[in-house]
């Protein structure tokens, strides 16, 4: 499966008086759907490496129905790199809101947490290859950023 969607409430019991779903909150639910998504390629378990480029565009309020997208843009050897998108809304219709997009990069492990290899994912249409070219674009830059 290259792509999950995992779709909920935002639950009162996160949101502090402000009434905003806390950031880290929203990276986790991020982290959630790629893992998810990762594991599901690998066909096991994987490791999160990277989780970056997230800018959050708009706020999710206690009882928005809650969209996480991941999608597989493009593999090395060990590692998954995923499209993640987040959007939200009003339950009871309109449109939903995006309020982050970000990369992630999982890697798969096996029994003794060492990396072990994945299938190649070959993107084949115009979309899944602009995808891939975005994702690398967010990976050069946060490695640049690191050295």
């Amino acid at each position: 499966m290259h792509s999950m969607t995992l779709r909920f409430l935002a639950s009162e019991g996160v949101a502090p008086a402000g009434g905003r779903v806390p950031g880290g909150a929203v990276l986790r639910w991020v982290d959630e759907a790629g893992f998810a998504c990762a594991s599901a390629w690998a066909k096991g378990p994987c490791v999160t490496e990277l989780v970056g480029g997230a800018r959050f565009l708009h706020p999710i309020r206690p009882g928005d129905l809650v969209e996480v997208h991941a999608r597989l843009a493009s593999t090395t050897g060990t590692a998954m790199h995923l499209a993640v998108e987040v959007r939200s809304g009003d339950l009871h219709g309109g449109p939903l809101h995006e309020v982050l997009h970000c990369v992630a990069v999982y890697t798969a492990v096996d029994g003794l947490e060492q990396p072990r290899a994945v299938d190649e994912w070959v993107p084949e249409t115009p979309g899944d290859i602009a995808l891939a070219q975005r994702v690398q674009v967010h990976l050069d830059a946060a490695r640049t950023a690191t050295q």
